[in-house]
This record gives C-alpha cells, structure tokens and sequence, in this order.
C-alpha cells in the first residue's frame, strides 16, 4: 500500500514540474524580457480588454501604450492609443522609420485608432 502511494506521489511530483516548465516558458512577461534582451519585436497585448494597456519591445526598447474607448458609426472600438518608452536612455538608436514600423503594427491591431507619441518620441516624429 505505501509503496502504491509513493508512486502516484511521484506521478503527481513529475506531472506538477512538468505543469511548472511549461508555464515559465509561456509566461508573456518572460517572452517579453526575452525580446528585449535579444533586441527583437514581440507585442504583449490582450485585444478583449480595453483597460489592460499595451506592452511591446524593439530594439531593446519597451514601451507601453494606454489604449482608450471611442464610438465609431457601428460600434465601440479602441480609437485613441497613448503610446510612452519606459525608459527614455533605451530610446537610442530608435529611428523615424522604426517609429513607422511600431505605428504600422499597432494600426494592423486596432485600424481605428489613432496614435499619439508621448515626449520624448513626440519630439523626434515633429522634427524633419
């Protein structure tokens, strides 16, 4: 009897660490870091809930958008995403046309939507 108990115990340990790993690895903040670290694009969003703001990181930027509900002619939809860097020194590097880019993809998600930068991104977009 007590040696059926220990392995089922040790079934439920293996199932459990199992669960554990791939829960670490799907883990949306995790992927995030990651991209960050490897200077890629990955884009953290839940598109059904309008109060949880945007998260994506290029280039080893993060940034962090609020996205705000509008009525459209047929419908409520996100209409106005304020659009900040975390950190203003990771801002290095960062080019018009990589703001263009990061515009492009957030429109893609939410075609309604208009895009404000906030300072200091504001300041590179109004110079020419």
């Amino acid at each position: 009897m007590i040696v059926i108990m220990f392995r089922v115990l040790i079934v439920a340990a293996i199932i459990l660490l199992t669960y554990s790993i791939i829960q670490y690895f799907r883990n949306p903040q995790r992927l995030l870091e990651n991209a960050k670290e490897t200077k890629g694009f990955y884009y953290l969003d839940e598109q059904d809930n309008s109060k949880r703001n945007i998260q994506f990181v290029y280039k080893g930027c993060q940034f962090e958008g609020e996205k705000y509900v509008g009525t459209t002619e047929d419908s409520f939809e996100i209409l106005d995403i304020y659009v900040t860097v975390v950190n203003p020194l990771e801002l290095q590097g960062i080019t018009r046309e990589d703001l263009y880019f990061l515009e492009q993809e957030l429109l893609i998600r939410y075609p309604h939507a208009k895009i404000n930068w906030k300072h200091p991104i504001n300041k590179l977009l109004l110079t020419k």
